[in-house]
């Protein structure tokens, strides 16, 4: 260093534009001058100056809730709008950005990004739920069971306002989702053979006994025919074998919606008895954390829960409970449930393109009129809050509400649960009632005697509708139906049968 003064252009810099610091006032600046005894000869204020009451330091003004003297006032804020999205004038799309620099762009990449932020490649065996989405959900299979929920260890898939599965946090490939969907790698009919034994995979099985029957109390006239699954549920209650039972309830806010309701009182499964013709996602709502209010203050671990479902809910219900690893916060629910009752199922419909388009539009039937629906007979049946019949059609007239992956479905009488019930096999105001298991046994006897029962009345009537349902699965399954192959099919197996893209996370999708 030579002491000399620095030239203009030398002198630090703010922020890199070019500009000088600020000189501190009292360090003089390079022509000698500073600040002291009061005077200033750098041009800034003294403290004998008078100042302007809207001047600061910065050459701005004062702020707003501050006075000449520098005392800080009070502040009024503006609490921002809650619930409402801000009003565009000009009718412009509220999600397109503004102001970008010219040739920028800001969408999201797709996944393929990850190939360029490093060369790991993705075992060949790792299966991730945007498979599923793609093979199931997007293709219009899913049935809406909700089996991949109640799988996924980091409760990373939730439930849209579609009523389907959806990612709401990052997918840990685990592959579980994909193994345990009834639509995607879950041989169904294997899980069969493993519930229930070889004698599951022809004709309607071979159940340890069936009856037609109903309950005579007064209460029968809102449940579905014979009443039988109320009372049984209830009956496990009284007897202190369950704590609740998953069944379905209507939504509050939309007529003839089924929703998941855990039911822990008699009272409260009489008020929902009756059956709804949409998918719940039931195993979807599993999570201790939303019943617990409803359930008694005990261990997790002995809990005792009943489930009513589809044939395929209970399928994915009895393979999640089969193995040890844990399920997130599904994990003490999946455990509970010790009593499955499935009912007779040949196909479950769109709640929107039944009860809004083919119902409430098409046929001018409102949600609210209707007190009951049934299908029986091969006929899509309604009736008012009275009783009265407001519709009695050919089921197939509905068929463009039916979830599509109900055809794949070859599972009539629900082959893995404890109890079959349903309307086929008995006379109108009776339920048919298959005992599958021990456990499905010790439920009927519980209940049988508040029941009008005797011997099933047609076997032949479940069994062709069996059979037939069996058929038209045959002709929509893309793969082979072998009880005797591996429970779970490998995505890249079930790509090649269905012509669907193997890793599709990493092509834009």
């Amino acid at each position: 260093m030579t002491g000399e003064e620095p030239a203009e252009d030398d002198l630090p810099t703010a922020g890199g534009r070019g500009e000088p610091l600020p000189r501190v006032p009292g360090t003089g600046d390079r022509d000698g001058g500073g600040c002291a005894d009061g005077r200033c000869t750098c041009g800034g204020a003294t403290a004998g100056d008078e100042r302007d009451d809207s001047a600061v330091a910065d050459g701005g003004s004062l702020a707003a809730n501050v006075d000449a003297e520098g005392r800080l006032g009070d502040v009024a804020f503006t609490p921002p709008a809650a619930g409402v999205s801000r009003d565009l004038e000009d009718g412009s799309d509220p999600t397109e950005r503004v102001g970008l620099p010219e040739g920028v762009d800001l969408d999201t990449p797709g996944y393929s990004i990850r190939r360029e932020m490093n060369d790991i490649e993705t075992p060949d065996e790792k299966t991730w739920f945007m498979e599923l989405d793609h093979a199931v959900i997007d293709a219009g299979r899913c049935i809406q069971c909700g089996t991949c929920v109640a799988a996924c260890p980091s409760d990373s898939i939730g439930i849209g306002d579609d009523d389907l599965p959806e990612l709401v946090k990052m997918c840990t490939g685990c592959s579980l989702c994909w193994d345990f969907c009834p639509r995607g790698g879950l041989r169904y009919e294997r899980q069969w053979v493993i519930t229930g034994g070889e004698d599951n995979v022809t004709g309607a099985g071979d159940p340890i006994t069936e009856f037609s029957a109903r309950v005579t109390e007064s209460w029968r006239r809102g449940a579905q025919d014979g009443g039988v699954v109320t009372s049984v549920l209830s009956h496990l209650l009284e007897a202190g074998e369950i704590d609740g039972a998953l069944v379905a309830a209507e939504s509050e806010d939309e007529p003839w919606k089924g929703e998941a309701f855990l039911a822990t009182t008699p009272e409260e499964l009489i008020a929902n008895a009756g059956s709804f013709y949409n998918q719940t996602m039931a195993l979807g709502n599993l999570s201790l954390d939303r019943w617990a209010h409803k359930l008694p203050d005990k261990p997790p671990e002995e809990l005792s829960l009943a489930l009513v479902g589809t044939p395929c809910e209970i399928e994915g219900i009895r393979a999640l409970r089969d193995f040890d690893w844990e399920y997130g916060s599904q994990e003490a629910m999946v455990r509970a449930v010790e009593y499955t009752i499935a009912l007779m199922c040949t196909k479950n419909f769109n709640y929107y393109r039944l009860i809004g388009d083919l119902l409430s539009e098409r046929r001018g039937i409102a949600p609210e009129e209707i007190g009951k629906l049934d299908v029986l007979h091969g006929k899509m049946m309604a009736y008012d809050r009275d009783g009265d019949l407001l519709l009695s059609e050919d089921v197939e007239n509905f068929h463009d509400a039916a979830l599509k992956g109900c055809s794949e479905c070859a599972d009539f009488t629900g082959y893995c649960a404890d109890l079959t019930v349903g309307s086929v096999g008995s006379s109108d105001e009776y339920s048919s009632v298959i005992v599958r298991t021990e456990r499905g046994l010790k439920a009927w006897n519980l209940t049988k005697g508040d029941l009008d029962y005797h011997d099933l009345e047609d076997r032949s009537a479940i069994g062709k509708l069996q059979s037939w349902d069996k058929k038209r699965a045959f002709e929509a399954l893309e793969r082979p139906f072998d009880p005797d192959a591996p429970r779970f099919i490998e995505y890249t197996d079930h790509a090649e049968r269905y012509g669907t893209e193997v890793n599709p996370h990493e092509a834009d999708h």
